[in-house]
């Protein structure tokens, strides 16, 4: 029998939602190692070897380490999808995806998920910076999900795994989707794939609108 496959989590974390909720609509078996980065746990040796950056998340798949979402996307689908589906090996579709892992490695970081990072662990940054960047984002997402299901192609790929989790927790970092119709709809759509697992939910802050 195959080990499960082991993900180094933090629960709160959007990054580390996106492998954990691939993994569960794969399928696959998995095992959750929480750690825990409000104590520096990442930045411990030991974890340090897995990923010396020290951010969650980190899989460990037999012998195979692999840091970073985006990569650990791309990494399960290549291996694990024999369909093609996740990751579609046409060049033109594949470069699409590509855009949307950008995407969410630059601006849905630097709008939703930096203003939720600064209301619910109090960073001292900009957070009408963060909520007007995200705001310019889900004007650009809103619009191309005006006339197609998911980002990329007739089904879900892993741009839409990559942009759900923090796009979906967006109203705590005080950015309302309510303005978002084609976006909401979208993330309905995600929810309602089959092993889908959500988030855990943080309280939402006093400044939402």
């Amino acid at each position: 029998m195959t080990a499960p496959i082991r993900l180094h989590r933090f629960a709160l974390s959007g990054h580390a939602h996106r492998a954990e909720l691939f993994l569960s609509l794969l399928g696959l078996p998995f095992e959750n190692i929480d750690v825990d980065l409000r104590t520096g746990a990442q930045k411990q040796p030991d974890f340090l070897r897995l990923n010396p950056f020290g951010q969650v998340p980190v899989i460990e798949d037999g012998n195979v380490v692999v840091a970073d979402s985006n990569a650990i996307l791309v990494y399960l689908a290549s291996k694990y999808d024999k369909t093609g589906r996740w990751l579609p090996r046409d060049p033109v579709l594949a470069a699409e995806v590509q855009r949307w892992l950008s995407v969410a490695a630059g601006p849905l970081a630097m709008g939703p998920a930096l203003a939720r990072i600064i209301l619910l662990f109090k960073a001292p940054l900009d957070h009408e910076r963060a909520k007007t960047a995200a705001t310019a984002l889900f004007g650009v997402m809103e619009a191309h999900l005006a006339t197609r299901d998911f980002f990329v192609g007739d089904g879900p790929t892993i741009a839409d795994i990559a942009l759900y989790s923090y796009t979906a927790h967006a109203p705590e970092g005080g950015v309302a989707l309510e303005p978002y119709a084609n976006i909401r709809a979208w993330l309905r759509r995600i929810e309602a794939l089959p092993g889908f697992v959500p988030m855990i939910k943080s309280p939402l802050p006093q400044a939402a609108e």
